[in-house]
C-alpha cells in the first residue's frame, strides 16, 4: 500500500483519489447553497423595489379580496354573479375610503392653513425645552472650552418643529395614491373577486398529483379563513378603540373628535408604528388647544391606557392562539415591508405574514421536521 501511494504522489495524483473529490465537493456544497439563495433574496428585493409602481396595488388588491372572500362566497350561495357581487364589494371599500379621508380632510387642511401659527404655538408652549438644552450648552463649553462655540447649538424648539413641518407636504402626497395605482387597485380587486374561483381552480390544476392539488386549495382556503377571521376580529376592536378615542377627545375638549376616533382606528392597524403617530398627533393637538402641557398629555395617556389594554388582554383572548404571530415576526416584517412599500407596506406586513405562516405550516408540517 506505501508503495502504491509513493508512486501515485510520483505521478502527481491524489492516493485517495474519488473519496479526495466527494469529500471536497461535499464541503462546497453548503456554501453553494447559501450564496445562491442570499443571491436570489437580493435579486428579490431589487425587484420589489424597481416593481413597487404595480406590485403594491396589486398585492393590496390581493390582500383585500382574499378578505372580502367569504363575502363573495355569501352572494354566491344566492345565485348572485360574481360580477355583482364585485362591484358591491368595490364600491363599498371605495366608499368607506372615501369616508375616511372626508373625515382627516378637514383638520389636516386647517393645519396646513394654520402652519406658521401652530408653529408659533408649539414654540411657546414647548419653551420649558430650552432649560435642559441650555444645561447642554454649558455642558458643552466646559468640557471643550477650546472650541469655537461662535455657532450655537442648535437644539431649540424651532429647530424640532422645522423639520416636521417640512415632512408635512411630502407626507401628505406620499399617502395619497396616485391615479395610476388606484386604477391599478380597484381594477385587480374587480377581476379578483368577479374569477376567485377560476382562479384557485387554476392555482390548483398547475401542480401535478392529487395530493399536491389537495394541498394547495387547503392553504388557500386556510389563508382565506386566518385573514377573513383576523382581519374582521381586529377591525371591530379597533373600530370600539377609535369610538373610545373620539368620546375622550371630546370630552377632553379637543376639536374635531370624530377626525382623531377615526384616525385611531386606520393607524392602529399598522402594528408599533401606528399607535405611536396617533400618541403624537393628540398631543400636538393637545398642544395647540389647552394652555399647558399637562392638559395636552389628557387625551395620549388615555389612548395609551387604552391600547395597552388591547393589546395585553382584550386582542390576544379573542383572537386565541390559531391566529396570533410571534411579536418579534410582526416586529421583523413591518419593518421590512414599510422599508420596501412605505406606509401601505407596513399595513400589509401582517395579512403577508400570516399567509407566509399557514403556506409554510402547510409544506413543511411540522411531522416532518421530528
Amino acid at each position: 500500500m506505501d508503495v502504491r501511494n509513493s508512486e501515485a504522489r510520483e505521478r502527481g495524483a491524489d492516493p485517495e483519489g474519488p473519496q479526495s473529490i466527494a469529500g471536497s465537493s461535499a464541503f462546497w456544497r453548503v456554501p453553494a447553497q447559501v450564496a445562491t439563495v442570499g443571491i436570489f433574496v437580493l435579486l428579490f428585493g431589487a425587484f420589489l423595489d424597481l416593481a413597487r409602481l404595480v406590485l403594491l396595488p396589486v398585492t393590496a388588491a390581493f390582500v383585500i379580496g382574499t378578505m372580502l372572500g367569504p363575502v363573495a362566497d355569501r352572494g354566491a350561495t344566492h345565485r348572485i354573479p360574481q360580477w355583482v357581487t364585485a362591484i358591491f364589494l368595490v364600491a363599498l371599500f371605495v366608499a368607506a375610503m372615501n369616508l375616511v379621508v372626508l373625515i382627516l380632510a378637514a383638520p389636516v387642511s386647517d393645519w396646513v392653513h394654520k402652519g406658521p401659527e401652530i408653529a408659533n404655538r408649539l414654540k411657546e408652549k414647548l419653551s420649558l425645552i430650552d432649560y435642559p438644552l441650555q444645561w447642554l450648552r454649558g455642558l458643552r463649553n466646559t468640557l471643550n472650552p477650546g472650541a469655537d462655540h461662535s455657532a450655537p447649538l442648535d437644539l431649540g424648539v424651532s429647530s424640532l418643529i422645522q423639520p416636521a413641518l417640512s415632512l408635512l407636504t411630502p407626507a401628505i402626497s406620499y399617502v395619497t395614491p396616485a391615479i395610476g395605482q388606484l386604477l391599478i387597485f380597484v381594477g385587480t380587486l374587480f377581476f379578483f373577486l368577479s374569477s376567485r374561483t377560476q382562479m384557485r381552480r387554476a392555482t390548483a390544476v398547475l401542480f401535478a398529483g392529487r395530493e399536491s392539488r389537495l394541498r394547495t386549495l387547503r392553504i388557500l382556503n386556510e389563508v382565506e379563513s386566518n385573514l377573513t377571521a383576523y382581519f374582521a376580529t381586529v377591525a371591530a376592536i379597533y373600530f370600539v378603540e377609535g369610538v373610545c378615542v373620539g368620546l375622550a377627545s371630546y370630552f377632553v375638549g379637543l376639536p374635531n373628535a370624530a377626525a382623531w376616533g377615526t384616525l385611531a382606528f386606520v393607524l392602529c392597524f399598522i402594528p408599533y408604528i401606528g399607535p405611536g403617530i396617533v400618541v403624537l398627533v393628540l398631543f400636538g393637538a393637545g398642544l395647540i388647544q389647552f394652555p399647558t402641557v399637562t392638559q395636552a398629555l389628557l387625551a395620549p395617556a388615555i389612548f395609551i391606557g387604552l391600547a395597552t389594554v388591547e393589546s395585553n388582554f382584550i386582542t390576544p383572548t379573542i383572537i386565541g392562539h390559531r391566529l396570533t404571530l410571534s411579536p418579534l415576526a410582526v416586529f421583523l416584517s413591518l419593518v421590512f415591508w414599510a422599508w420596501m412599500w412605505g406606509p401601505v407596506g407596513a399595513f400589509l406586513a401582517t395579512p403577508l405574514l400570516s399567509a407566509g405562516r399557514v403556506g409554510a405550516h402547510h409544506i413543511f408540517p411540522s411531522d416532518d421536521l421530528t
